[in-house]
């Protein structure tokens, strides 16, 4: 029996890297922004703004990397214990099992004895694919990939960051401040629209959100600059 097939486009599959990338990207576009912004409206001059941005975006990039890095290890270890227990606990009792899998089914809205010969098929199949998916949620598409992560994490902080410090080295000393937020908050805009595009959702609900918390941190980073400015000054 032939069954009618249909393309079909989930956005699942792309989790991984999207999360990586847009944090990665957003946080080195402001960070670097509010650093320059900030140093800026201190009083500094133009080169030592370029070289607070300079620092940032390398700090900033090797620290993404080195977080990215960590957590995910960290997720893939608990991944990597869970797999190992599941694996034990099918070699040592492998009745227990197959009523464990057979009982999700049934709480999922299966009939027992239909539940019964699925986990049966399932069991006969991959007993272990079967219990890490349908047991503790675990698949190939949501693999925990650390390096991945903190490569991905690193590039697009760098070039996130590497937008604002651009913008100050071109703009005149005396409007570096105008022009880093305007084309920061234009690149925010763009960010937000690319991530929610990627990841299948609104567009303006993602440019708004985006935009709205860097305004804010800019805007409370210049105020800072002012002040420290102000008073060492």
């Amino acid at each position: 029996m032939s069954v009618p097939r249909h393309d079909e486009r989930h956005l699942v599959h792309r989790i991984g890297w999207l999360r990586a990338a847009v944090l990665g990207a957003n946080d080195g576009l402001l960070s670097s922004a509010s650093l320059i912004v900030g140093v800026a409206a201190a009083g500094s001059a133009k080169p030592a703004v370029l070289v607070a941005g300079l620092a940032g975006l390398v700090a900033g990039a090797m620290s993404m990397a080195a977080g990215e890095y960590v957590s995910v290890s960290s997720q893939a270890d608990t991944e990597a214990a869970d797999i190992a227990r599941e694996r034990r606990e099918l070699a040592d009792e492998p009745a227990s099992e197959l009523s464990e899998l057979t009982a999700i089914y049934i709480k999922r809205g299966v009939h027992p004895d239909l539940a019964q010969a699925v986990a049966e098929q399932m069991t006969a199949k991959d007993a272990l694919g079967s219990h890490l998916r349908d047991e503790l949620g675990l698949s190939e598409i949501a693999n925990a990939a650390p390096v991945q992560a903190a490569l991905v994490s690193a590039a697009t902080f760098a070039a996130g960051a590497a937008a604002p410090v651009a913008i100050a080295a071109l703009a005149p000393a005396a409007t570096i401040i105008v022009w880093v937020m305007a084309g920061t908050i234009v690149a925010l805009a763009a960010l937000g629209a690319l991530g929610a595009a990627a990841g299948g959702a609104s567009r303006f609900r993602g440019m708004v959100r985006v935009v709205f918390w860097g305004v804010l941190a800019m805007a409370i980073t210049a105020g800072v600059g002012r002040v420290f400015g102000t008073i060492t000054g």
